[in-house]
């Protein structure tokens, strides 16, 4: 199926969207049906230009750096100017040592998907400078730095809802963090 749009509408998707809708309104797509790493999915469903958005909530951790980079340069033909993609990644600098084990490449994926598991660990300058070499401009939305400090700018989750963020992940509570993501808009110059 090829979506199609008209003036006043956008399209906007989620890629490897599970179970949970977070983003109403938008394409719910699931690893089967628009692999990240088959053009021919995506030329098969979208039209060039015609993306506004595309949500990645923890899926780029489960592709090597140059799938990565495989991946971006595909959503960068189907996106329009000024379309963006949310990526939000487990986070490299972030220093507590259960949330690391968990998020460790080989570790964890799907049991019953065991190729799912995570082939990097990316922080802000690896998975910044992924998108930059396709051609995106990155607005950090929410990383920790090399000495394990926590930045975050207002983002709005209208554009794009993360669950594992500062705001809306359940395990952070009483101002202490007990779970976030990298996230970044990679946004496509106009």
């Amino acid at each position: 199926m090829t979506y199609s749009i008209n003036n006043n509408e956008e399209l906007k998707v989620v890629i490897g969207a599970g179970q949970q809708n977070n983003n109403p309104g938008w394409i719910q797509t699931q690893e089967a049906e628009l692999n990240l790493l088959h053009v021919d999915d995506w030329a098969n469903t979208f039209l060039p230009n015609s993306l506004s958005a595309v949500l990645a909530e923890h899926v780029w951790e489960h592709l090597t750096y140059d799938e990565g980079v495989e991946a971006a340069k595909h959503c960068y033909v189907f996106l329009k100017p000024g379309g963006y993609i949310r990526c939000a990644v487990p986070d490299g600098y972030f220093p507590n040592e259960e949330y690391q084990r968990i998020v460790q490449v080989g570790g964890p994926g799907p049991i019953d998907h065991p190729a799912a598991s995570h082939k990097i660990l990316h922080n802000y300058k690896t998975l910044s400078s992924m998108f930059e070499t396709c051609g995106y401009t990155i607005e950090l939305l929410e990383y920790c730095d090399e000495d394990g400090d926590f930045h975050y700018q207002e983002w709005d989750e209208r554009k794009g809802f993360i669950y594992r963020s500062k705001r809306f992940d359940h395990r952070n509570k009483d101002g202490k963090l007990g779970f976030v993501s990298l996230i970044i808009d990679a946004i496509k110059p106009v």
